[in-house]
């Protein structure tokens, strides 16, 4: 291994409270850190844990295309990494869920011969589990970023849960300050999600409460009334399965043991 290394990690959904003791342990060690977070109180605890901290947010601009801001972040991440230092980059939420430059930087700097890894973190999946009470065991579940959901035509099992994240940024590639990129996408996608579901069937928006003891935010409506929910690019839907299918009989008899 050549001397540098790169640690991706992730710093939870809620202002500092969520990250992890190798986490903790990776951001204070390191030489170099790099982050970025959606909370100031966040980003205030990092500066606290090492001095070097260093927001990557400003690569972003109004209008720019996602991708070259991530080209970017990534460049700059191994631009240190290659100088020998120990560099860690630490995500909000879980740095494998929707960090495009957290997997790249480490599939390039293993490429070039450095330690590279992910430390796991508590994403907004996590969070809505907990807060919305369900257990994905009981029934099964499906998570689909939502343009992807769309523009694919992802099959799923509506009986199931249905879990689709960013249904505020809807075919939407580059970045904007707006709270909600894209209010047409979401009458797309009730549609599509009509051919599947009665129109009144509840649907819930969900986003993670960032501050404690601030309670996260539940808007249960029908689907219906999803192109008129209150939607922020934050926004994760949650959809509650249909009534389960009845049991194979068969099937049944032919997997269960003999007592």
């Amino acid at each position: 291994m050549k001397q540098g290394s790169l640690w991706i990690v992730g710093t939870g959904m809620r202002a500092a409270g969520q990250v992890t003791a190798e986490a903790r342990s990776a951001i204070r060690h390191a030489d170099k850190l790099f982050y970025l977070v959606q909370d100031v109180v966040t980003a205030a605890w990092l500066e606290e844990q090492n001095p070097t901290a260093e927001s990557l947010f400003g690569l972003y601009g109004e209008g720019k295309d996602r991708r070259q801001t991530y080209e970017e972040m990534v460049v700059t991440i191994l631009d240190v990494v290659r100088t020998g230092q120990e560099v860690c980059v630490a995500f909000y939420g879980h740095p494998g869920v929707f960090v495009d430059p957290g997997h790249e930087a480490i599939r390039r700097a293993r490429g070039e011969g450095f330690e590279a890894g992910m430390l796991p973190g508590v994403s907004t999946e996590d969070c809505l589990i907990a807060d919305l009470g369900f257990d994905p065991g009981r029934c099964g579940g499906q998570n689909f970023e939502a343009s992807d959901f769309l523009l694919r035509h992802r099959i799923f099992d509506p009986t199931s849960h249905l879990v689709l994240w960013q249904i505020g940024g809807i075919g939407v590639k580059d970045y904007s300050s707006e709270p909600l990129w894209n209010p047409r996408g979401l009458v797309v996608l009730t549609r599509v999600l009509a051919e599947s579901y009665p129109v009144d069937h509840v649907v819930v928006v969900y986003e993670a409460a960032p501050y404690p003891p601030f309670p996260p935010k539940v808007l249960r409506q029908p689907l219906a009334e999803l192109p008129h929910a209150a939607v922020t690019v934050r926004s994760t839907l949650w959809v509650p399965p249909l009534p389960p299918r009845a049991v194979d009989p068969e099937r049944r008899a032919e997997i269960l043991r003999d007592r």
